[in-house]
């Protein structure tokens, strides 16, 4: 067994690395990487050792979970690979759920966890997964990463690495491991190594074949109902600039997964809002009645599908689906297609804007007018509720004060219930506003952590986090976190004392609340004091006492010049649901 240097022989900064770890750091540096999210552990101090000498700005975090939901939001602003590093054993386990919620989302995530020593595996040395398999730590994460490594030799290192960045990006970006036993951080490695791995600059994948970009556009032009349906893949500027060019050209409405909210911008006069659940009734019922459907990436999930129920969004026997998606896998999974074509729309939105535009320009009579009333409708149902001074407030009261308050630039990271059903559905985004949110996995407890991590990836925008009370709870770590980076997020808290969506539900099918609200002995609602904790911590914290408040407490919180949290007691009400979701059927004995 090859001993590993002594303190003493390492070399000063400035000088070529000798080890694993700093191999790894010098690697990384040359990736790009300005940021490293983790939580130390004795198998991986090695690393925080040479990051130390690094210009790699590492985030002490508190714990695992929020440590990957800051790395995903960090990676959702700025377009690179979230960095994790963890430990073994709990430490990865801690981080599975965040690191999940980007998978599912398809957001580039790389978590780096140190291991037990290669020489001890299958004997049980400290917090070893060994019961069953011989200290395969690793295996917990192949259900949703993209890929999974151990090094199992120091020279490997470097290599899969390269690997690991390669494989989170290319393709359908997404969620990897590297599991390094701790003995590779020390072991000697060639300093030459951390060169000999370049990262390819761009991760461009297909173009559609030729002629399939016209043989789509002439389906869509000569529909009498189509409809353009995009998701999360649209959200790049290059992409949606693209797509926005092809709906103007065939004047063709254009319907968005709640992953796509804010892709194409709400104030715009041929976007009709979210389809599924929580989707608008014009929405769904286009959806439905629609003959011809350009679908570009997405992958038709059940909140935007109403659990693919055709009686209520996509109605699979009256339309002809074209879907266009970087994953074959998506293509045909959930609808079958007239059309489906594996491509990157970074070549094939502009390839299908090309073809569109050697078409004649076309309208579809009284199309934006209907649009434009349905969208009024929602908006001023909103604004309306949004002026009462009921106190809890109601939801569309804090929704509409944080709208008229923040910047139209601010970055809006909501958790799950209202703040992301209620938002997708009934914010307005301005047109320079960013929306984050937990789609694919619905992750209660990502909101926190990730608002830290937009934040950190781009500092120049106001970056406000709705979320409800049982995700703040969960996720308390983050604000030591955020206050040791001097990080201004501002975390608004509607605080219905309840896991209120679950509450809801559960009332109106059983009638009762039993295990979703939060009571004290006594039965009277309990809710800790959020703002007193967050002061504690070091931060600026208000609890909301009246609505009349709350736009004040906006303005001082974005003025703290650090992070912030405002506590906003909230009334329990449902988000109205135009969509179908299955599982109402089953609560009422309906079974498919």
């Amino acid at each position: 067994m090859t001993s590993a240097l002594t303190r003493d022989q390492r070399p000063s900064s400035g000088q070529s690395p000798s080890t694993g770890a700093e191999v790894l750091v010098k690697q990384l540096e040359s990736y790009g990487v300005e940021v490293v999210f983790g939580l130390c552990g004795h198998t991986n101090i090695a690393v925080l050792d040479a990051l130390s000498r690094s210009r790699i700005h590492f985030v002490t975090t508190r714990h695992e979970q929020g440590t990957a939901h800051m790395a995903d939001g960090y990676a959702r602003m700025t377009g690179k690979p979230g960095v994790v590093l963890t430990h073994a054993g709990p430490g990865m386990m801690n981080a599975i759920t965040g690191a999940a919620t980007a998978a599912l989302d398809s957001i580039p995530l790389v978590v780096i966890s140190g291991d037990v020593p290669s020489y001890y595996r299958g004997r049980g040395p400290h917090q070893e997964l060994n019961l069953q398999v011989d200290g395969d730590q690793w295996e917990l994460y192949r259900p949703f990463s993209k890929r999974t490594w151990r090094v199992d030799r120091p020279e490997d290192l470097p290599r899969y690495t390269e690997r690991a960045f390669w494989t989170a990006q290319s393709g359908r970006p997404g969620a990897v491991l590297l599991s390094v036993p701790m003995d590779m951080w020390s072991r000697p490695l060639d300093s030459a190594q951390a060169e000999r791995y370049p990262l390819p600059a761009e991760f461009f994948g297909a173009a559609l074949q030729g002629g399939v970009a016209e043989q789509i556009v002439a389906r869509v032009a000569a529909a009498k109902r189509p409809l353009l349906f995009i998701g999360g893949g649209v959200r790049r500027p290059d992409v949606r600039a693209a797509v926005l060019n092809v709906a103007e050209r065939l004047g063709v409405p254009i319907a968005h997964s709640l992953m796509a909210k804010g892709a194409l911008p709400d104030s715009h006069p041929l976007v009709m809002g979210m389809t599924g659940f929580w989707g608008t009734p014009l929405a769904n019922t286009y959806a439905r009645e629609a003959d011809v459907i350009l679908a570009l990436g997405t992958r038709f999930a059940e909140t935007d599908s109403s659990s693919w129920d055709e009686r209520f969004t996509w109605n699979a026997h009256t339309t002809a689906l074209i879907h266009i998606d970087i994953d074959p896998a998506e293509i045909g999974r959930n609808f079958p297609v007239a059309i489906g074509a594996v491509a990157d729309l970074r070549h094939a939105a502009p390839q299908l804007a090309a073809a569109a535009g050697a078409l004649p320009a076309r309208e579809h009579a009284g199309l934006r007018k209907r649009i434009a009333s349905a969208r009024s409708t929602i908006w001023d149902e909103t604004a309306e509720r949004g002026r009462l001074d009921d106190f809890p407030l109601k939801p569309e009261r804090i929704l509409e004060d944080v709208r008229r308050t923040v910047p139209a630039n601010s970055v809006l990271v909501t958790d799950v219930g209202w703040n992301k059903n209620g938002v997708a559905q009934r914010y307005r985004l301005p047109d320079e506003g960013v929306f984050l949110t937990p789609g694919g996995l619905a992750t209660m407890g990502f909101g926190p952590g990730a608002a830290i991590g937009a934040k950190i990836g781009s500092p120049d925008r106001p970056v406000i986090a709705l979320v409800g009370d049982g995700a703040m709870s969960s996720q308390l770590p983050v604000l030591p976190t955020a206050v040791e980076q001097g990080t201004s997020v501002v975390w608004v808290v509607m605080n219905n004392a309840a896991h209120g969506t679950i509450a809801d539900l559960q009332m109106s099918h059983y009638g009762v609340n039993h295990g979703t609200l939060f009571k004290l002995p006594d039965g009277k609602a309990y809710t800790p004091d959020f703002a007193g904790i967050a002061r504690a911590c070091g931060a600026w914290a208000k609890r909301i006492e009246s609505a009349p408040e709350l736009v004040g407490a906006l303005r001082d919180a974005m003025r703290a010049g650090g992070p912030a949290l405002i506590d906003v007691p909230m009334t329990n009400d449902p988000v109205p649901t135009p969509g179908h979701w299955n599982i109402n059927d089953i609560y009422e004995g309906r079974f498919d």
